[in-house]
């Protein structure tokens, strides 16, 4: 063995370092406390999660499973899509999903036009009396809907309007919340863009349109799914504008369900599962741009 392999330092291996559980500002978790934010997260995710699961379930249960057994079964022993049939059978399900398909569709487009306009108009416009608006916006998220339901009906039949879809999507076309959303998501985009913009001649529309909506599209679709998700579920006020049964929306025709066949959880539990999973559909589609849109605004307000 030569002098050189004598002197050089037997390298040992090194012992393999325990896995570290960091937060986003690189602190380290300790295990407890890990465990206790995953019991949280589930028991959360059981309250939130586990009643459509059950609604699921029984909606696919057939006649002769005992829905009501101690302890409850979750699964089904034998899967069935009769129920759902009986749901069509019984009521014109399908002409209600399709009243509320064009009322939250309607709903969907006024809300992210009329908050885009409102909020830019809010957030970069210079005129007298923005702050005042601003207020007036604020002030009509507190007021509470029962509270103008009965002026909003009456207005509604003074412009001969009751019994009608248009009824139904008027009065929520452009909400408060949405167009405060849209008006801090803007507020957050850096001035100096659309002052470049404006040196090279570009008016307020072509600045609205082609630097300041592209920036903000996750915004937008926080506010489509909050306009899909308040008409397709509002049942207060399309019970009161209609009275024509062709005319109802879904969740007013469900509630037939509830009236004539109130011991039969099943048909009850398919109409459910019917009225919920568009908005699944919907969430599952536009949910990358949610979780991106829900930040954009959150910075100044």
């Amino acid at each position: 063995m030569s002098v050189l392999e004598k002197a050089r330092p037997v390298s040992r291996p090194e012992a393999p370092r325990e896995p570290r559980v960091t937060d986003e500002h690189g602190r380290r978790i300790r295990v407890g406390e890990l465990v206790v934010r995953y019991v949280l997260l589930l028991a959360v995710l059981a309250l939130t999660v586990g009643p459509f699961l059950w609604q699921l379930s029984t909606s696919l249960k057939g006649p002769t499973e005992d829905i009501f057994g101690s302890p409850p079964k979750f699964l089904p022993g034998h899967p069935t899509l009769h129920n759902y049939e009986r749901v069509a059978d019984t009521i014109p399900v399908w002409d209600y999903a399709l009243n509320s398909l064009k009322v939250a569709a309607v709903n969907v487009a006024t809300n992210c036009v009329g908050s885009a306009l409102a909020g830019y108009a809010l957030a970069r416009l210079r005129y007298r009396g923005r702050r005042v608006a601003t207020l007036v916006f604020i002030l009509a998220m507190l007021v509470p809907v029962e509270g103008i339901i009965i002026a909003q009906f009456t207005t509604m039949r003074e412009l001969g309007l009751n019994n009608t879809l248009v009824g139904v999507v008027l009065p929520g076309c452009i909400a408060a919340m949405n167009v405060l959303l849209m008006r801090n998501a803007f507020l957050n985009l850096p001035y100096e863009i659309e002052e470049a913009a404006y040196v090279d001649g570009a008016n307020v529309w072509q600045r609205f349109l082609r630097i300041a909506l592209p920036s903000v599209r996750g915004t937008v679709a926080v506010v489509a799914i909050f306009a899909f998700m308040g008409a397709w579920d509002d049942f207060l006020w399309p019970l009161i504008v209609l009275s024509d049964p062709s005319k109802f929306t879904l969740t007013v025709g469900l509630n037939y369900l509830h009236g004539t066949f109130a011991n039969d959880e099943r048909l009850v539990a398919a109409g459910t599962v019917i009225a919920v999973a568009p908005l699944i559909a919907l969430f599952a589609c536009l949910q990358r741009y949610f979780f991106r849109g829900v930040g954009e605004g959150a910075v100044k307000g």
